[in-house]
Parts: C-alpha cells; structure tokens; sequence
C-alpha cells in the first residue's frame, strides 16, 4: 500500500491549523488588493486558487467582485472553506498536479509557498501542466513562493510555538536540495511528530520549469507590496508567468 504523502497528512490534522492559525490576515488582504491592482483584475475575472488552504485568499478575491475557485488537498480545509461559498465562490478538494474538470480560467493562483512539495521534478512539471491546461490563451499564472536563498541563510534552527495550550517544537534543516521542518508536540500525553519538506526552489529552477511549459516570465516581486525582487534580501520570490 502506497504510504500517504507527508502534505496529505499533516495538512489535514487539527493541529496544522493549530499551529497556523495567526498567519496575518491583514497582511493577506493587502497582497491580494495589490496584485488586483497591478493585475488590473476586473470585476467577473475567472479565477482558480490552487492550493486554497481554508479559503483566505479566495474570500478575498470573492470580495473584490471575482468569481474563484478555490481547490486543496485537504478535505478538512475544503470543509471550513465552503462555509463561505456563494454564488460566485467555489471550494473543491483536488490534487493540484490534475487539471480541475473542463474549467478554464483567466488567472491561476499559487500562494504562500503551496508548490515544491512533492518528491520529484516531474511532479513539479505535472502541476504546470495541470496549469497550462486550466488556462485560457494568455491566461497568467502567479506563484508566491519563499525567496529559498534568504531563507536558507537566516533559517531559524530551533524555536518553540504555543498556541491552542500546545507547545510545537520545531526544528529546521537543509540538505541542500529541501528545506525541512520537524515539528513535535505532546496533546491529551500523545506524542506526535510532523515533518514538513518543501524544495527549495530558486529563481532559476522556477525559470526553467516554466519555459519548458510554455509560460513567459513578465514580473518578479520581493514582497506582498510587490517592491522588486532581490535574491538576498527579498521576503518573497513572487512570480507572474502568461501562457504563450
């Protein structure tokens, strides 16, 4: 039996949540009104948000007069972000390396480092062309992913979190080609560990994979108030990519 991704399991537990759950929403806001802007994103834009999470982003969207849909792994974020579905604002649990049905869309959406998950390049690939095949002609895609060289030369080896009464220990490492978070925690005298490992994907890795699909790379930002990219300070490697 083929053992379940790490991704799929510990994004689906309780604990996940836990331990996000104060990521700024303020912040979020105010990324995603300055993408509309600089996107000029109109009212009725055909939106997918790929890797959705519980829905942040595409509320957003929503708000702005967008119609989204919004798709995770996660049937247990899909489950807390349909409670603000409406007419316009669509949740679906889909592995984003599969196109999502025979919708086509104006803008693809892959935020807050959902990408580089999986173990193998050629997943990577299958998630643009997954993308590819829900865009429509010169439909844009836009990954914000962390700015992997920053990160790996300030990582923060070992730091304890408290939320929810629950005290995360978390330890980082990098072996050179990922980035990996283990995460432990006692709840209820239940011991649990959790490792999270993301690719640590570069400009250039980035470059590579969409060219080989057919994406033209338009803008890179360093940060959700899209100042320019700067490989050793920037906050965040922020991607605009249009289909050819």
């Amino acid at each position: 039996m083929k053992t379940k991704e790490w991704f799929a399991s510990w994004f689906d537990t309780s604990y996940y949540h836990s331990l996000y759950k104060n990521r700024d929403e303020v912040e979020a806001k105010k990324f995603i009104h300055n993408l509309a802007n600089k996107l000029n994103l109109t009212s009725n834009t055909e939106v997918l948000d790929l890797a959705c999470g519980k829905g942040r982003h595409s509320i957003t969207l929503n708000e702005l007069g967008m119609n989204v849909t919004g798709v995770d792994l996660s049937a247990n974020s899909i489950e807390i972000a349909k409670k603000f579905e409406n007419e316009n604002l669509k949740f679906a649990v889909q592995d984003m390396r599969f196109p999502f049905e025979n919708q086509k869309f104006e803008f693809v959406f892959n935020l807050f480092t959902s990408f580089g998950y999986f173990d193998s390049v050629e997943d990577n690939l299958k998630v643009i062309e997954s993308v590819k095949q829900m865009l429509q002609p010169n439909g844009v895609f836009v990954i914000d992913f962390m700015n992997s060289e920053r990160v790996i030369n300030t990582l923060v080896l070992n730091e304890i979190k408290t939320e929810d009464s629950i005290d995360f220990h978390i330890e980082r490492e990098y072996d050179g080609q990922h980035i990996f978070k283990h995460i432990k925690f006692t709840d209820q005298d239940e011991s649990f560990h959790f490792t999270e490992r993301v690719q640590a994907l570069k400009q250039k890795d980035f470059e590579e994979l969409l060219t080989k699909v057919g994406f033209t790379i338009t803008n890179l930002y360093g940060n959700f108030n899209l100042d320019p990219f700067n490989f050793e300070d920037s906050d965040r490697l922020i991607i605009i990519a249009k289909l050819k």
